[in-house]
């Protein structure tokens, strides 16, 4: 499923346009890249828990040249499934 098909079957399952459809998906993904902007976690019952993580910095190897390199800290977003979901995939 990409975003046209989630935003199709948002508008029929609300019974609203696709451009209502289309901003409401907007205004979610929005109001969760803002949060984790701000280091806040995002938990959605039953879905899941979006959070940011932080990786420290660490030394790789490329794998061509075998040259180590240096790769810096950085956060990460993390997404970790609720129980609802685990449960509907199995």
């Amino acid at each position: 499923m990409n975003r046209q098909d989630l935003v199709a079957k948002i508008a029929k399952d609300a019974d609203v346009t696709k451009k209502a459809a289309n901003l409401a998906l907007n205004s979610v993904i929005d109001g969760i890249t803002g949060s984790l902007e701000k280091g806040n976690k995002v938990s959605l019952v039953g879905f899941g828990t979006f959070k940011v993580n932080h990786r420290n910095a660490r030394t790789g190897v490329n794998p061509q040249t075998k040259a180590k390199i240096n790769i810096p800290a950085r956060n990460v977003p993390v997404f970790k499934a609720g129980k609802k979901l685990k449960d509907a995939v199995r």
